[in-house]
């Protein structure tokens, strides 16, 4: 079989889709990771990927078509990307959230996987998840999850219509409430907490409630995560299932009918 420009073409197609996940992914997207490197792997994986996928011809006119056919890609990979990742940080909003009960919100931490300003219980949990995620192979099936798109839909033949909406809506209602259902065990605490606290300001109105509230708070927050640490495997777990689920929504989403 001649090598043509159709080839070339292709080529730089499927190099774009994967080359944006690896960018947007969990584990390879971090800026920690220098974007030399994250090119090198959407290389590879590219180069893996082409020799499976089977070469359709395009239908474009022109270079703005070929730009369009571009700009697909790059969306299809960015998303795809993108949702996974989100995924991971189910965990770090369910961390801010256990923060700002227990009154832990101002020790705040430098993360060096997003360079940004993230909780404690937040990094905690989001550095945990990722170690399951590598014990457990899931960084595999995460870029499998790339390849496996080029079956449910080649180059070019993505499609943006209302499922694509529909998915990232569910998502994010998806995502509040996972997140609150991991916190939920310390807003209990806390809320019993409060109402003691509210009948002793009433039987004892000279002690410092604010003073006094804040250590107990932060001592049985403390315990209470400590209590729910062996559930942490569950918890990754779950968010894989999730990560999984929006995988394939999106596939259908992008799958022409």
């Amino acid at each position: 079989m001649s090598f043509t420009v159709e080839h070339v073409e292709f080529c730089l197609l499927v190099l774009i889709r994967i080359t944006s996940f690896v960018i947007g992914a969990p584990i390879f997207g971090y800026q920690m990771i220098p974007m030399k490197i994250r090119l090198a792997i959407g290389m590879v994986l590219s180069l893996a990927a082409i020799q499976t996928v089977p070469v359709i011809e395009l239908n474009y006119v022109g270079v703005l078509g070929f730009s369009v056919l571009v700009l697909k890609e790059m969306i299809v990979g960015l998303t795809i990307g993108f949702m996974c990742n989100m995924c991971t940080y189910i965990v770090s909003f369910a961390g801010q959230l256990m923060d700002m009960e227990m009154g832990l919100s101002m020790a705040s931490t430098f993360d060096p996987l997003t360079n940004i300003q993230v909780s404690i219980s937040g990094n905690l949990y989001v550095y945990l998840v990722m170690l399951m995620m590598l014990i457990s192979n899931m960084h595999y099936k995460i870029l499998q999850a790339i390849l496996d798109t080029f079956t449910y839909f080649n180059v070019g033949q993505a499609v943006f219509d209302g499922n694509l909406q529909e998915t990232a809506v569910e998502f994010i209602v998806n995502f509040f409430l996972v997140g609150f259902r991991i916190v939920l065990p310390v807003f209990a605490c806390m809320l019993v907490i409060n109402v003691v606290l509210g009948v002793l300001s009433r039987a004892i109105p000279q002690m410092n409630m604010f003073v006094v509230g804040i250590q107990i708070k932060v001592l049985v927050g403390i315990v209470v995560l400590l209590i729910i640490v062996p559930t942490i495997p569950t918890i990754a777990n779950f968010v894989f299932e999730t990560m999984q689920d929006i995988v394939v929504k999106l596939y259908n989403s992008f799958t022409p009918t």
